[in-house]
């Protein structure tokens, strides 16, 4: 099973001591290939940069791991939450005692 996680989009950027662009500001989750992040902002009208470098995972671990140095980066709760695993799903979905 291949399990693909969502890129990033953020409000503002900078620039490592490698050249690498980064994610700071307000940041959400964001598919590739679609013009939405995962809580429905408009990439565009939200005027949001794409980081398709840069996975939704290794953004929250820089969040939670942030250096004095690093920017402060806003994660939104709502596509948090949409990344998560949904608790309490079965995948079968079959009732145990149906109606008669």
């Amino acid at each position: 099973m291949v399990t693909v996680m969502p890129a990033v989009a953020a409000s503002s950027s900078w620039t490592d001591e490698d050249g690498t662009r980064l994610p700071s500001g307000d940041v959400h989750a964001w598919w590739r290939g679609q013009n939405q992040t995962l809580c429905g902002v408009p990439l565009h009208r939200a005027r949001l940069g794409r980081f398709s470098h840069v996975l939704w995972i290794d953004a929250m671990w820089v969040h939670d791991t942030a250096a004095a140095d690093t920017p402060v980066m806003a994660m939104c709760p709502r596509c948090t939450a949409a990344t998560r695993p949904k608790r309490g799903r079965r995948a079968d979905r079959a009732r145990t005692r149906p109606r008669p």
